[in-house]
């Protein structure tokens, strides 16, 4: 009886030894979900999407640009649909900042790290309107205040007094970190780095700026003009 439940059992065994690689093998693994992989470069730029992408899609982009808002506006919801989300195009976005509402923007959308800065950028970008002209109020109100203030006061109350702060905070960034943020001199450092190297580098004059596959991309800040310029360089590859 019991040599015949031993041989039941591994006879058992077998079987499911069998099927076990058979039902693996019918679960195909899970595509990436590239629209949500973000990578930074060693010179601080953030890199949206499939960092073997056949295309590297480069934009030169200040916060206080109307272009560059009307660029998102238009690019980010086709651009992420159909060339992010396939792994055909990565977005690697570097700053070149203008002035101090641009580096206020610019260290909150970094501020949170990778998961978060692309989301931010969206929302900076949509209110920029709204959170400008807040921001130039509080500086004409302080102005006898304001030229003493230490940078980081300045940014810190900037942020605070446009909305930058709130919007930061809905996205789940904590003031504290936000405010160390602001007064973080290696991330100050780090993005004056990419504004001296657009400007005397690559002699990038204005933004939004492109580069495809490290090469100077379309003059025009107008999608339909980006979107015919990435479809050829996927075509030559």
């Amino acid at each position: 009886m019991i040599r015949r439940l031993v041989a039941y059992c591994a006879l058992m065994l077998g079987l499911l030894g069998m099927v076990a690689p058979a039902t693996a093998q019918s679960r195909p693994a899970a595509a990436p979900n590239y629209t949500k992989m973000v990578t930074i470069t060693p010179k601080g730029a953030f890199v949206l999407g499939n960092p073997r992408a056949k295309v590297r899609l480069v934009e030169y982009l200040s916060y206080t640009c109307s272009h560059c808002a009307q660029f998102a506006e238009d690019a980010f919801g086709p651009l992420k649909r159909d060339y992010i989300a396939k792994g055909l195009v990565a977005l690697e976005l570097r700053n070149l900042i203008r002035d101090q509402f641009d580096l206020t923007a610019a260290l909150l959308a970094r501020c949170g790290g990778p998961s978060r800065v692309f989301q931010l950028t969206e929302d900076i970008l949509a209110r920029q309107e709204v959170w400008v002209a807040e921001g130039q109020v509080i500086v004409i109100r302080q102005e006898a205040q304001w030229k003493s203030m230490p940078l980081a006061r300045q940014l810190q109350t900037l942020a605070k007094g446009s909305g930058l702060l709130q919007m930061a905070q809905a996205r789940g960034l904590a003031p504290a970190q936000a405010n160390a943020c602001l007064a973080s001199e290696q991330m100050n450092k780090t993005l004056l780095a990419m504004t001296k190297d657009a400007v005397e580098n690559r002699k990038i004059s204005g933004t939004p700026s492109f580069l495809i596959n490290d090469q100077p991309g379309p003059r025009s800040p107008r999608w339909e003009d980006v979107d015919a310029a990435l479809r050829a360089a996927l075509n030559a590859r």
